[in-house]
């Protein structure tokens, strides 16, 4: 079956859940955040792929801070603490994927 899913239709308006879909084995965030949000410190049983589009982000993954801008790809390793924060002073936009049917998180800070 063909899906045309408009944003506004994904869960909090940003989250793609591939196993509501005949069990798409993918999952991702449409991330839109403003300068000094991000996310939390977490981890995952899989590898999380960030596609930032635009903007600058600054990434914590495991020991490593990286900076980096629209046009990259940051892989995180599964089961490495991360987390990102818009760095810039415009927004961030980018798609965070995750190779699973939904999204498996564990959450290591407030």
């Amino acid at each position: 079956m063909t899906y045309i899913i408009p944003k506004a239709q994904l869960s909090n308006g940003n989250l793609f859940q591939g196993g509501k879909y005949d069990n798409v084995p993918i999952s991702f965030f449409w991330v839109e955040a403003a300068p000094g949000r991000g996310s939390r410190l977490h981890c995952h049983p899989y590898a999380e792929v960030f596609v930032v589009q635009e903007g600058q982000a600054t990434f914590t993954v495991g020991e490593s801070t990286i900076e980096v801008e629209g046009g990259h790809v940051v892989v995180g390793p599964a089961n490495i603490p991360h987390k990102f924060i818009n760095s810039g002073t415009g927004p961030l936009r980018m798609i965070n994927i995750h190779p699973s049917e939904q999204t498996i998180q564990q959450w290591l800070e407030e």
